[in-house]
């Protein structure tokens, strides 16, 4: 299998640009190399529009049109699938947070399910509730300052914002492990270690780098699913951020086929058909393969942003409706998975008695546990029953 890679609405480590909100990366496969055959098809189109290369957003909808017949014979002819991958990059900051403040094993103030099971989600989603704007903005500019005296004094300050919100959340229990667990964080950051130590660290946590990973998944997927190999994974070229997409994919290709678990209740981490081929890196003016996934990447992220689109460019999007694959990083997307996970729970009163009063014992010894943590702490909440 051939797989192209391209992205758009980069900023790097800019979270907040108003007018690109999301990062988003395209994936092309195909089971033949479209920088040879489909290069074929393209050139007389180039010719005839008079361009080195068929850059959507350079062309726009009117003139795509008139070379929209070719567009959807090739999709057909080389039967092309095409793979979205969204980071909401706001949402991504307040992940961030909770991830490295909430971490159990750096925060004793936060319980053992808060972290290691769905709790986290729960926790999460109502955590992100009392975020604002400037909040966010200072726990990035946080996350990613490498001086750690500067980077904790941003912490602790949005640590004692958002703790002197907690009572608008609807439950004690919440209110008491939020609250608690940013209060420790705020009076022991060096402990929760939050900011990144190296410049070359920024990227590793960037959107761009969070979204390949769901690349290289989604590639591992499509492996699994046709039964092949990759023979070839080429990345559109630019200077920021392919270094670190060379070392994730490495990464990957060396755990290949490992897969482990993580805690109760929730997925596990499977490299199951991560590529071993190593990814190559072109500018989109050398591959067929990059300006066919600039064309499908602009008309896909058109739509989602509520534009209009031309009647003759929907048999590339009606063409993927069975066949693409899509996910994202976004608290709607965390809610709405995990929304219907809790729903499909069975009532706790059909769980076998020996389970129940197993769990309650352990959660009753975490509790004990995380109250020696939290004492004297300021202001704490009051305990209440332990989850």
């Amino acid at each position: 299998m051939f797989f192209y890679v391209d992205e758009s609405g980069h900023t790097g480590s800019e979270l907040f640009d108003k007018t690109q909100p999301v990062l988003y990366y395209g994936v092309i496969s195909s089971d033949v190399n479209l920088d040879v055959l489909a290069e074929q098809r393209l050139a007389p189109l180039r010719k005839r529009l008079g361009v080195d290369r068929l850059h959507a957003a350079q062309l726009g909808v009117g003139r795509l049109v008139t070379v929209a017949d070719e567009l959807v014979a090739i999709q057909k002819k080389f039967a092309l699938r095409f793979d979205l991958y969204r980071v909401n990059k706001p949402d991504h900051a307040v992940i961030c947070f909770y991830d490295q403040v909430f971490d159990q094993a750096m925060n004793p103030a936060v319980t053992w399910t808060s972290y290691w099971t769905p709790l986290r989600y729960i926790l999460l989603l109502k955590l992100a509730s009392l975020f604002e704007e400037d909040d966010a903005r200072l726990a990035w500019s946080a996350r990613i300052d490498t001086n750690r005296a500067h980077a904790n004094e941003k912490l602790i300050a949005v640590c004692q914002r958002i703790a002197q919100r907690v009572d608008q959340l609807p439950d004690a229990r919440s209110r008491q492990l939020i609250g608690e667990g940013l209060m420790w964080a705020a009076q022991n950051p060096d402990a929760v270690g939050y900011n990144v130590d190296h410049e070359d660290d920024i990227k590793q946590i960037s959107p761009n780098i969070i979204g390949f990973q769901f690349v290289m998944h989604g590639i591992a997927k499509r492996i699994m699913q046709r039964g092949k190999r990759a023979s070839k994974i080429v990345v559109d070229r630019q200077s920021e951020f392919n270094k670190a997409q060379k070392t994730l994919s490495e990464f990957f290709a060396a755990v290949s086929g490992m897969e482990g678990a993580t805690g109760p209740g929730m997925p596990k981490v499977s490299f199951a058909g991560m590529p071993k081929t190593p990814i190559e890196f072109a500018a989109g003016t050398d591959s067929a393969g990059l300006e066919l996934v600039d064309v499908y990447l602009w008309i896909f992220k058109r739509l989602i942003d509520g534009k209009d689109m031309a009647a003759e460019l929907m048999p590339l999007v009606y063409a993927q409706r069975h066949r693409g694959n899509t996910d994202e990083v976004s608290l709607g997307a965390i809610e709405a998975r995990w929304e219907r996970h809790f729903s499909e729970m069975p009532p706790l009163d059909e769980m076998p008695q020996e389970k129940i009063e197993a769990a309650r014992k352990i959660m009753t010894m975490e509790e004990q546990r995380r109250q020696i943590a939290v004492q004297g702490l300021l202001g704490s909440p009051d305990a209440t029953t332990p989850a």
